[in-house]
């Protein structure tokens, strides 16, 4: 096994998986066949990684989640614990969909809360913040701050997380942003 990353001995890596350096994968996870994790991630205990899934770098993954086939995460981003992915709009277990999932894209740097709810098929925007045990239903724009069942947008929030003022200004490092048709752009 290569030593370039870690992975706890109560974990199963399925054949065809692409780990990147530096990722650990802790107690009880189980990353099924074709998936690529990249470097530097970290999954919590209890993590299962559906077959296919594509990993960014830098992806912060904690106990209790499932990323199901059919999601991608890209780099950066970070699933609080226990935040849920659907695959299938309408799931009935005597009409299988024998692999055929809505896709689901998590984009560069999005945070979903503990309890969140992701339903497939939407994309969530870069730097998006999903609150704790919200649940999204549609897509989510660039930067935006969404809460509430189903999610809603209630403002907006910079690449570092701080929510954003009337005038689109980080109070915490000073970036200014601008609204554009699909979210925020760094100014």
């Amino acid at each position: 096994m290569n030593k370039d990353f870690f992975v706890h001995e109560s974990s199963y890596v399925d054949d065809n998986v692409s780990i990147g350096k530096g990722t650990k994968i802790w107690h009880f996870c189980h990353i099924q066949k074709g998936s690529v994790l990249g470097s530097n991630c970290s999954l919590g205990q209890n993590v299962n990684v559906g077959n296919n899934v594509k990993i960014g770098n830098g992806v912060r993954i904690q106990n209790n989640v499932s990323v199901y086939e059919g999601v991608e995460l890209e780099d950066n981003v970070f699933c609080g614990p226990s935040c849920v992915f659907t695959n299938v709009t309408i799931p009935r277990s005597h009409y299988p969909v024998h692999g055929v999932y809505n896709k689901t894209l998590i984009k560069w740097g999005a945070s979903l809360g503990a309890n969140s709810t992701i339903v497939c098929g939407h994309t969530v925007g870069r730097s998006a913040l999903i609150a704790a045990g919200a649940v999204v239903t549609k897509d989510v724009k660039d930067y935006a701050l969404m809460a509430g069942v189903p999610a809603r947008q209630i403002g907006w929030v910079c690449e570092c997380g701080q929510r954003l003022n009337d005038e689109l200004t980080c109070s915490r490092c000073n970036k200014q942003y601008k609204e554009l048709d699909s979210g925020l752009k760094e100014l």
